[in-house]
């Protein structure tokens, strides 16, 4: 076996440069992430970013991180929010349910946006249509 033939510096040696590889690896998706990500960047600008990312990749990476470092948290974030906020949509949609449609109905009685026959066809239909009625 090759790893019992390393002393305890090729070792340490062998897992720093792994450490290392793995790190570039990482920042190296990060960067294509967030190229990717930016919507105010143009598809010409982009297609620049990774072109330089090809054939120059460590000094391209840099120069991403030190001109638009500053913005990656700032799209990592907003992209996080989009993802929350449709998340939490699809609960409220699935989860409402008959009560969901009735407190809709319920809002647009009190609003006058329809009348009490409306609001009770509707709560009717709600009803009708919920898997717990018996």
């Amino acid at each position: 076996m090759v790893l019992a033939n390393l002393g305890l510096a090729d070792l340490i040696w062998t897992l720093f440069v792994a450490f290392v590889m793995v790190s570039y690896l990482i920042a190296l998706f990060s960067v294509l992430t967030d190229l990717f990500r930016d919507r105010t960047l143009s598809g010409i600008a982009k297609a620049v970013w990774l072109f330089a990312l090809l054939f120059l990749p460590l000094v391209t990476m840099l120069a991403y991180l030190i001109v638009r470092g500053g913005g990656m948290a700032e799209r990592s974030l907003r992209q996080a929010q989009e993802t929350q906020a449709e998340v939490d949509s699809y609960i409220r949609t699935v989860a409402g349910g008959a009560a969901g449609e009735i407190a809709q109905a319920k809002a647009l009685l009190d609003q006058g946006a329809i009348t009490q026959d409306e609001y009770e066809a509707l709560k009717q239909r709600a009803l009708a249509g919920s898997p717990t009625t018996s």
